[in-house]
Formats: C-alpha cells, sequence, structure tokens
C-alpha cells in the first residue's frame, strides 16, 4: 500500500485503481477508510482512482494530536496528497462528509483544482446542511418500501438521542436506493471502517468559516459538480440545488431512483455523467 506524509509527520495510506487520468478521491463517513468506495461503480475503468485513507482510517496512522482530525486541520493532507502524485493541478472527487473538506482545500489552493466532483456531500463549510426535517421528507418518499415501518421506528429513536447499533443498522436502507444484498454488505462494513473518535472531531467549534469559503470557491477554482441522489435526505435535491447557487458556474445533477450511495443504486447513470463532466473543456 502506497504511503506518503502529512505535514504534521503522519503517514497516511492511499489506494490505486484503474486506469486513465488520475482522480483524486475522499472518503466521507465522516472518518471512514476509503474501502466503501470501491471502484465507484465502474469509474475505475475510465479514470485511475486515488483513494485516500483519512487519518487514522484504514491503511492511514493515528495521528499524535486528536485535534488534527478536525475537518480544517485535514486541508494540508489532501494537499500533501497532490504534491505527493507530483500533479500540478488534480480533478478531486468527494462523497458525503468529505465535501466539506474539499471545499476547504479548494478554497485555500484555488488554482491547484482543476474540477470538483461533489457526491451527495455535505456543505457547512459553505453554511448549508441537512436538518432533521430534510431527513424525515426524504423518508416519506420510502412508505412503499417494504422495510420502512421498522426502519421508520428506528430514526426516529435515533433522532431522539439513540446510539444503539441495532437502531442504526435498522434505519440503514433509507442511505441506499435499494435495499439488496450488494446494499446490505456495504452497510455491514460500515462500523469496522469508521473512526468514530475521529468523527466526532470533524465538525468540531472552529472547522467552518463559511463566509469565507464561499467568498474563495469562485472562478478561477474548479470546476464543480454537485450529484445528488433523489431520495437521499443528506442532501436533499433542493438543498443540493441551493448549494450549487453559491457556487458560480456550478452543475446539478439529480440521480434517480438514488440514495447516499449513488454508484451503487445506478453503476451506468453515475459513471457516464460522472466520465462526461470530467471531459468537459474548461
Amino acid at each position: 500500500m502506497p504511503t506518503f506524509t502529512a505535514p504534521d509527520a503522519t503517514t497516511l495510506a492511499y489506494h490505486v485503481v484503474g486506469e486513465g487520468e488520475p482522480l483524486l478521491c475522499l472518503p466521507g463517513g465522516p472518518m471512514r477508510a476509503s474501502a466503501y468506495l470501491g471502484d465507484l461503480g465502474g469509474l475505475a475503468r475510465h479514470r485511475r482512482l486515488y483513494l485516500l485513507d483519512p487519518r487514522g482510517t484504514g491503511g492511514s496512522a493515528v495521528p499524535a494530536d486528536p485535534a488534527t482530525y478536525r475537518c480544517d486541520r485535514q486541508v494540508g493532507d489532501v494537499e500533501a496528497f497532490r504534491a505527493h502524485l507530483g500533479l500540478d493541478r488534480v480533478d478531486l472527487l468527494a462523497h458525503s462528509a468529505a465535501g466539506d473538506l474539499a471545499l476547504l482545500h479548494a478554497a485555500a489552493h484555488p488554482h491547484r483544482v482543476r474540477t470538483l466532483t461533489l457526491v451527495t456531500t455535505r456543505a457547512r463549510a459553505l453554511g448549508v446542511d441537512f436538518t432533521l426535517e430534510h431527513r424525515r421528507e426524504a423518508a416519506a418518499l420510502r412508505r412503499a418500501e417494504p422495510w420502512f415501518e421498522e426502519a421508520y421506528e428506528a430514526v426516529e429513536r435515533i433522532w431522539a438521542g439513540s446510539v444503539a447499533d441495532a437502531d442504526w443498522d435498522a434505519a440503514a436502507p433509507f442511505f441506499y436506493g435499494r435495499w439488496d444484498a450488494t446494499a446490505r454488505a456495504h452497510a455491514a462494513a460500515e462500523v469496522a471502517q469508521t473512526n468514530e473518535e475521529a468523527a466526532d472531531l470533524y465538525a468540531s467549534a472552529g472547522a467552518f468559516q463559511p463566509l469565507a469559503a464561499r467568498g474563495a470557491v469562485t472562478p478561477p477554482a474548479a470546476r464543480v459538480l454537485l450529484l445528488a441522489g433523489e431520495l437521499d435526505g443528506g442532501p436533499l435535491p433542493r438543498v443540493a440545488a441551493g448549494v450549487a447557487e453559491l457556487i458560480p458556474g456550478a452543475r446539478l445533477v439529480v440521480q434517480p431512483g438514488a440514495g447516499h450511495f449513488p454508484w451503487l443504486d445506478d453503476p451506468r447513470f453515475f459513471t457516464e455523467t460522472v466520465v462526461a463532466f470530467l471531459g468537459q473543456e474548461g
């Protein structure tokens, strides 16, 4: 497994999958090892994916200072990753909570990022996040599903403060467009792949300065694609549309029937959308 050294001397690992032009990939969670991204629905047939294991996850070392798990403190990790690969400008893909990190990196190093592909991402870095009502709105779309009643009771307990593993397991179908064998296996791997201590610190106080970030994520920064799932509550498609309005020139695509992991729900749609965006002139 290849590694490089972060600015604070933490050893970070990454995985390389596929062929073609490089695409740096930041996993969400937050603080989940990159294994869950797989080959991103076959995207590796078109691009060489460089999948980062965030500090304290997967093959990456635990940092000496836990405070460096905070999102803004990891911007240097992304920039060190780019420099390690010897790339002057990068195409960067981020999923879920890593959207915050990608946006902060683009704001700090606008001339180092050619494109940003934000897949069902959060945007607290720009002052936008999902709410409990957003989650309920998305959940209501799944009422016809055979698992709905049990799963909805579980998420209500979670929203009320439950941390029981059984409730989180029961709520998992809401994150997927199709609750099939592939989705079940994917969901079952989450706990082992996630650093919970790091996740608790990722968005801690001081991580985000939205007004400053909004002013920085403008041309000549990256071309930006936001890909939202039709059935996802984090973010809802209309919330993703609001984020797109904050980034000049950003493009929004809503993937039909998709949840929070759209490359699993319809790999072909996902791959064709991302490949087409990355191939545009700009």
